[in-house]
């Protein structure tokens, strides 16, 4: 039951923020809201998610686990439903915010109760975690527009999501034991933010991150601007999101096989930076299989970053912890990249200069990768090194 927790929790997370972007122009049009606002879509829900890994050893003194996921659970339920009341694009924002803070506390929690449950397949399971996250944006870029045309309503087409997250709030209550609040308290935090190494993660995760948030936002305009329709550009999305997830599991499944990840990293960043490139450059010449080739670069890269914030510390608890440091100072500046996006393309009259970006950031991830060298993990975390 654990692993199907895993799994229902893991296509839950990201179906609010993909749902948005394949129909960006319907919501643009119904709430008179500019592109630039519709960012806020996605740059506000990241910022949340990281303060909620922040948050989380804090919440934990005070909340036992049971019940920090299933208020959570009940966050991200109650945004979705209340996509369905929206009049204005203020209340729209508001939505994602709600949305953002259940999922920050989930997503935070994840990798260490990973490692708790599951201490000898922790990078299977962590890529069956990852795989789940881009299934569950692929079926959110997939289904909405479907939605939305069966019941000419984007309104219903976004609440639509509350519905399975309402089973992963019932499997929740079944298998989360109750316990004390602070049982199996992961140790202060700053600390470890008192390593380089630590932030060095959390750049890397950030950027890295970054081109997923400006995708699954900008993504489907770009083709739309090109003549496209909703339904048909939000599969372009669910396409990349499923080679996402096959990525997200397989390579840190191939990669479990050695500890130095760093091979398997430096070609899922390759993937990346072939992928944006095209879109920069070729978008037209075969868009599904860039959308291919940038999904694995962008699933494989987020499940083994991961994978090598855990395989920092043998125990779970310092392992999550980083892992919780690694999303939480991460997401905030992935937070940041659709809005540059946004404005590149009004500075440039498109969105080439915003993908050319996300190519540089792979250049510059796959450089700082470089010193992700497992036998140096414990001087790292030690703080007898500056990277």
């Amino acid at each position: 039951m654990w692993l199907a927790f895993v799994i229902l929790v893991g296509l839950n997370l990201r179906p609010f923020l993909t749902s948005s972007g394949t129909l960006a122009r319907q919501v643009a049009q119904g709430l008179n809201m500019s592109l630039s606002s519709l960012a806020w879509l996605t740059l506000l829900p990241m910022m949340v998610m990281g303060l909620g890994a922040f948050c989380m050893p804090s919440l934990r003194r005070v909340l036992a686990l049971r019940h920090v996921l299933i208020t959570s659970l009940l966050l991200l339920c109650l945004g979705c439903v209340l996509r369905w009341f929206v009049p204005n694009g203020a209340s729209l924002i508001a939505t994602a915010l709600i949305c953002g803070l259940g999922v920050s506390l989930l997503q935070a929690g994840m990798p260490g109760l990973i490692k708790e449950q599951f201490p000898r397949h922790i990078a299977q399971v962590t890529g069956v975690y990852s795989a789940t996250l881009m299934g569950g944006g692929a079926l959110g870029a997939q289904i909405t527009p479907w939605v939305s045309s069966l019941t000419d309503s984007w309104r219903i087409a976004l609440a639509f999501w509350a519905l399975p997250i309402s089973v992963a709030l019932w499997i929740a209550w079944k298998v989360v034991p109750r316990e004390a609040p602070g049982a199996n308290l992961s140790p202060p935090s700053l600390s470890l933010l008192a390593r380089p190494r630590t932030w060095t993660l959390i750049v890397c995760f950030g950027l890295i991150n970054g081109g997923y948030a400006s995708l699954v936002t900008w993504l489907a305009t770009f083709y739309q601007d090109r003549g496209w329709t909703a339904e048909a550009s939000g599969s372009l999305v669910a396409v990349l999101s499923v080679a996402q997830a096959i990525a997200a599991f397989g390579l840190p499944t191939l990669a479990a096989k050695n500890k130095d990840r760093r091979m398997w990293v430096w070609l899922a960043l390759a993937c990346q930076f072939v992928g944006f490139l095209a879109f920069a450059y070729i978008p037209d010449m075969a868009p599904y299989l860039w959308a291919i080739i940038i999904g694995i670069g962008l699933g494989g890269c987020f499940s083994l970053l991961l994978l090598v914030a855990l395989d920092h510390f043998p125990d779970a608890a310092r392992a999550g912890t980083l892992s919780a440091l690694m999303q939480g100072g991460g997401f905030p500046i992935a937070a940041l990249f659709p809005m540059i996006s946004v404005q590149l393309r009004e500075m440039s009259n498109g969105f080439q200069a915003g993908w050319m970006l996300h190519a540089a950031m792979a250049v510059l991830v796959a450089i700082m990768a470089w010193s992700f060298q497992p036998a140096r993990y414990a001087q790292k975390m030690s703080g007898d090194d500056s990277l």
